[in-house]
C-alpha cells in the first residue's frame, strides 16, 4: 500500500490557546437558571396543537380510515391521512441514493410519507394527524378516528429478514436487502486464513439503543408573507430546510428553520421528521402557527433508534499473533422507513474504523443494510465508530485468549507505529497522525494495570469478583468537512459570528468566543454568537465530531481574515504600513511608538459603522482521535450486580480548545458507554413486532449513582495536521472506548467461573444466570 500524501493545514500560530483554556461554559449561567428557550417555551397568537395517531401494528395493510367523527369533536380544526396531503401535492421526505443491491440497482426501501400511505410497516408510524385548539381536544379527538388495519406478518430480527421465507417488506427490495457494500480483497483475504496458525472467530450483535434526549422532540410551524417557518431543535438546521422545499415545493428561501437551547441529541435530531413536516403543512393549509411535542412514549416508539447490527467476524493471525487478514460479514438493521443516515451508518462507517489502530494487511468485508418491521436506526453517538471498534477489540481479546498471548501484548504487536503514519486504511481514509501505543502505555499507567492483582484480592475477600479490560480505539470525525462561518465587528467594539453549526449541550458558545477573543482580543462579554437560524447563518451543522474540527476551523480563519482587514483599515487611519500595526488590548499600534487607535474607532470610520467577513474551511482529510481506556468492575455473584469500579481513559483529542469542555465530553460518552455495555436495549417482540422497551419503567437508561470514578487525561502533542487549529474531536470518543472497556472487565471477572462471551447488555440477570450454569 503506497504511502498517502498529506496536505498540511495545521497552523501552529492559531493553535496556541491561552489562558481562554480555562474559561468557564458561558452558556452555562443562562441554562442553570431557567433562562433557556427550548421548543416548547415558545407560545405563538392563535396557536393550534397538533397530535399524530400512530400505528399500533408492525406491518398491516390500511383498509380504510374515517376522520368524520374526530373532525366534529369539541375544538377540532382539522384532520387529516395521507390521502388529503397526497392531493395538495406533500412529497415524502427524501433519503440521499448513496448506495446500491448486489444487482446495481438503486437502494430500495418504503418511502419516508408523513403519515402511512396504504401500508404502516412498524408500530409508531404515523397514521394520521388531528389538529385542535388545545392540545387536550385534539388526543381526544384522535381517540375518535375509525382505521381499518388487516394484519401482516412481521419480522424484527435481521437474521430472519434475510431468510427465504420471511415476510417481505417493500417489493424493490427482495430479500429485505435495502443495499449492500464490499470492501477489500476477497481473494487475498482467504489466502491469508489458509496459511494463518490461529484462526479467531466470534458472532456478536450491537444492539439496538435509544438515543433518549432529555429535552422531547417539539416543533411549531408558522407561515406567513409567503414563507413557512419552522421552530423546532435541529442538529442540521440547513438541511431541515433544504428537505421542507423537498417536501413541499419552492426555493430554499421559501422556508426558514429556527432553533433555541438544544436538550440533547447526540444524533438523533437531524434531518427532518414527519411531525417537523407536519406542522409546517398544518399552519400553511390553516394560516395560524400550530405546535407538536412528543410524550416520551413518543420519543420510544417514533424517533429514530440506534446501533442494531449483527457480525460475523474472523480474524487469521500469525503463530506469534501478528494479525494476517480481517473477515467481517454484517447485517444492519435500519429498519422500514428510513431516516438519512440509516444506510450510512453500517454500509459505510464501521467498514472506515473496524480494523482501528491495528496493522491489518488484507481485509474482505461484505455488509447487507436490512429492513424490518421497526423503527428506523440512524445516527447516535458514534454511528458506526463503536460498532466497528468493538467487533476489533472483542477479536483481539478472544484472539489473545486462543494464542495464550498476554492481551495487552497482543496488542502492542499489532499497532500501527508512529512513523508509518500517514497511512491509506483498505478503504481509502488516511490517519494524519497518532501514536497509538502511547497511549496504551498511559492508559495502563493511569488505570495502574499493575496494581490490579491486590484490588481482586481485595474483593475476593469480601465475597466479589473482581475484572479488569483494556480497549483502544480510533474515530473517524468531520464528516462532509466544509463550513462557512462570517463574523461582524461593530464601532461599539462587539463581535457577532454567524455559524452554521448548532450548539445543543456541547459548548459551542463558549469555544467559538474563545476562538475570537484569541485572534481578534476582544472581551469575551462583547461576543456574540448566531447559530441555529437559517436566516442569519448557514452550513452543514454538528453532526459526527464536527463541530471544532471543521466549525472552529472556519470561525480561526474569519478571524484571521478580519484581523488582517482591521490592520489594514487601522494602517490608513494611522498613515502607517499594514506590517508595522500590533493589536494589544483593543487598540492597534504603530510597533514601537505610542501612536494607537481603538478597535472600534477603527470600524466607526468604515461605511455603515461595520465591518463583516466570510471565510471558508475544508479539511484536507477527516481527523483521527483515539485513545485507551482500562476499566475494572466488581460482580456481587449472588445478585449478578455488576459496579464499575473504576474507569480510565488516556485520549489523543489533538490541541484543546477549553479543557473543562472537553472532559465533559469524554465523561458523557463514557456514561453513554456504559449504559449500552450493562443496562440499555430496545427491544420489540418477534411475533407481533410491538415495542416493549416503551417507558423509562422498561429501557434502562443509566444513572449518575452507577457511573465510577473517571480517571481522564490528554496528550497534546500529536495535533492533526489537516486542519487549522490541530484539533480532532471529541464529543463520541468516550463512548466508542468504554463499551469494549467494559465489556471486557466484566468477562475478565467471570473467565474463572468459566463464562467467556456474553451478549450486551451485561445485566444484573445475565450475569446471574451465566454464573448459574458454571
Amino acid at each position: 500500500m503506497s504511502a498517502p500524501t498529506l496536505q498540511v493545514q495545521f497552523d501552529p500560530s492559531i493553535a496556541r490557546f491561552g489562558a481562554s483554556r480555562s474559561q468557564k461554559r458561558l452558556e452555562d449561567d443562562r441554562l442553570l437558571v431557567g433562562k433557556g428557550l427550548y421548543s416548547d417555551d415558545r407560545v405563538f397568537p392563535n396557536q393550534a396543537f397538533l397530535v399524530v395517531l400512530r400505528s399500533p401494528h408492525a406491518h398491516a395493510e390500511i383498509k380504510g380510515i374515517d376522520l368524520e367523527e374526530a373532525k366534529k369533536a369539541p375544538g377540532v380544526v382539522a384532520a387529516w391521512s395521507m390521502a388529503e396531503l397526497g392531493a395538495d401535492g406533500v412529497k415524502p421526505i427524501p433519503f440521499p441514493p448513496l448506495f446500491k443491491r448486489a444487482d446495481g440497482s438503486p437502494m430500495a426501501a418504503p418511502p419516508r410519507t408523513l403519515l402511512a400511505a396504504g401500508k404502516v410497516y412498524y408500530v409508531g408510524q404515523p397514521v394520521a394527524a388531528i389538529v385542535a385548539e388545545t392540545r387536550q381536544q385534539a388526543q381526544d379527538a384522535a381517540d375518535l378516528v375509525s382505521i381499518d388495519y388487516q394484519d401482516l406478518p412481521a419480522v424484527v430480527d435481521p437474521r430472519k429478514a434475510v431468510e427465504p421465507d420471511a415476510p417481505q417488506i417493500w417489493p424493490q427490495a427482495p430479500g429485505n436487502v435495502s443495499a449492500e457494500t464490499r470492501y477489500g480483497n476477497p481473494e487475498a483475504t482467504a489466502a491469508a486464513f489458509a496459511k494463518a496458525a490461529h484462526v479467531v472467530e466470534i458472532e456478536l450483535h450491537n444492539h439496538r439503543l435509544n438515543a433518549m434526549a432529555l429535552e422531547p422532540r417539539c416543533a411549531i410551524g408558522v407561515h406567513e408573507g409567503g414563507r413557512t417557518t419552522l421552530y423546532t431543535q435541529n442538529q442540521t438546521p440547513t438541511g431541515a430546510r433544504d428537505l421542507l422545499g423537498a417536501v413541499f415545493g419552492g426555493k430554499p428561501q421559501d422556508y426558514r428553520v429556527v432553533n433555541g437551547d438544544i436538550g440533547g441529541g447526540f444524533g438523533m435530531k437531524t434531518g427532518l421528521t414527519p411531525e417537523d413536516a407536519l406542522v409546517c403543512y398544518a399552519a400553511r393549509k390553516l394560516g395560524r402557527p400550530v405546535k407538536w411535542r412528543g410524550e416520551r412514549s413518543e420519543e420510544f416508539l417514533a424517533a429514530h433508534m440506534a446501533r442494531d447490527q449483527h457480525y460475523r467476524a474472523a480474524l487469521a493471525l500469525e503463530r506469534d499473533g501478528t494479525i494476517l487478514a480481517l473477515r467481517m460479514q454484517s447485517l444492519g438493521n435500519i429498519g422500514s422507513v428510513p431516516v438519512g443516515s440509516s444506510a450510512i451508518i453500517p454500509l459505510a462507517m464501521v467498514a472506515k474504523v473496524v480494523t482501528s489502530v491495528y496493522r491489518v494487511p488484507v481485509v474482505d468485508y461484505h455488509v447487507k443494510a436490512v429492513l424490518t418491521n421497526t423503527m428506523a436506526t440512524g445516527a447516535y453517538r458514534g454511528a458506526g465508530r463503536p460498532e466497528g471498534n468493538y467487533l476489533m477489540e472483542r477479536l483481539m481479546e478472544k484472539a489473545a485468549r486462543v494464542t495464550g498471548i498476554d492481551r495487552v501484548e497482543l496488542r502492542r504487536r499489532n499497532l500501527l507505529r508512529a512513523a508509518e503514519l500517514p497511512y491509506r486504511t483498505h478503504v481509502g481514509e488516511v490517519y494524519d497522525t497518532g501514536d497509538f501505543a502511547r497511549m496504551l502505555d498511559n492508559a495502563l499507567a493511569l488505570g495502574d494495570w499493575q496494581g490490579f492483582a491486590e484490588r481482586k484480592k481485595h474483593s475476593e475477600q469480601r465475597g466479589k469478583l473482581r475484572g479488569r479490560g483494556v480497549s483502544l480505539y480510533l474515530e473517524w470525525t468531520g464528516a462532509l468537512p466544509t463550513e462557512t462561518v462570517d463574523i461582524e465587528v461593530g464601532a461599539d467594539g462587539t463581535a457577532t459570528v454567524f455559524s452554521g453549526t448548532q450548539a445543543m449541550g456541547q459548548g459551542l458558545e463558549t469555544t467559538y468566543t474563545q476562538l475570537v477573543t484569541e485572534v481578534l482580543g476582544i472581551a469575551v462579554e462583547k461576543i456574540k454568537i448566531v447559530q441555529g437560524d437559517t436566516d442569519r447563518a448557514n452550513g452543514i451543522g454538528s453532526v459526527g465530531s464536527r463541530s471544532a474540527f471543521v466549525g472552529g476551523s472556519a470561525v480561526a480563519a474569519a478571524g484571521r481574515k478580519m484581523l488582517l482587514h482591521l490592520k489594514d483599515f487601522a494602517a490608513q487611519a494611522l498613515e502607517a504600513a499594514a506590517a508595522d500595526i500590533e493589536l494589544r488590548h483593543g487598540r492597534f499600534h504603530i510597533a514601537g511608538t505610542d501612536r494607537s487607535i481603538a478597535l472600534g474607532e477603527v470600524v466607526a470610520r468604515q461605511p455603515g459603522k461595520v465591518i463583516r467577513v466570510s471565510a471558508t474551511e475544508t479539511p484536507s482529510t477527516p481527523s483521527w482521535p483515539n485513545g485507551a481506556q482500562v476499566c475494572e468492575v466488581e460482580i456481587d455473584p449472588d445478585t449478578g450486580v455488576v459496579e464499575v469500579a473504576s474507569l480510565a481513559s488516556y485520549d489523543d483529542v489533538g490541541r484543546i480548545i477549553n479543557h473543562a469542555i472537553v472532559e465533559g465530553q469524554i465523561h458523557g460518552g463514557v456514561a453513554q458507554g456504559i449504559g449500552q455495555a450493562l443496562y440499555e436495549q430496545v427491544v420489540y417482540d418477534a411475533q407481533s413486532g410491538q415495542l416493549l422497551t416503551g417507558s423509562l419503567m422498561d429501557y434502562a437508561a443509566p444513572r449518575a449513582d452507577q457511573m465510577p470514578p473517571l480517571r481522564g487525561a490528554f496528550d497534546e502533542s500529536i495535533p492533526s495536521r489537516t486542519n487549522l487549529l490541530g484539533v480532532k474531536g471529541c464529543g463520541e470518543l468516550g463512548t466508542i472506548g468504554s463499551v469494549p472497556a467494559v465489556v471486557h472487565a466484566v468477562l475478565d471477572a467471570l473467565h474463572g467461573r468459566g463464562v467467556l462471551h456474553l451478549e450486551m447488555p451485561l445485566t444484573a440477570e445475565k450475569v446471574w444466570r451465566a454464573l448459574q450454569r458454571d
